[in-house]
């Protein structure tokens, strides 16, 4: 199974610390062994599944897809409006 990262995904995991990403590694890792951790979606974000996690002290949400036998990250964030950027971001692909 090849990972993939959007440009959304590549351009948020910039601006984390080593120790953020280290964490984020590993919640990568977790999804790749189970794809089915995250929770699918339904209607404008059908195909599309959402797993929760901590970092630090804020619930981070990540999203991603699996295409064609591989996994593709499409984005990473805090709740606050999260939802609404993932759908813009899915429309304007």
């Amino acid at each position: 199974m090849k990972i993939y990262q959007s440009r959304s995904f590549e351009k948020k995991i910039k601006k984390m610390s080593k120790q953020e990403k280290n964490e984020l590694d590993r919640e990568i890792r977790r999804i790749a062994e189970d794809p089915n951790i995250g929770e699918e979606k339904k209607g404008d974000l059908r195909g599309v599944s959402v797993h929760k996690f901590e970092l630090k002290t804020k619930q981070y949400l990540l999203a991603y897809r699996i295409v064609d036998g591989d996994l593709e990250l499409v984005m990473i964030g805090p709740h606050e409006n999260y939802y609404r950027d993932l759908k813009q971001y899915l429309k304007n692909r």
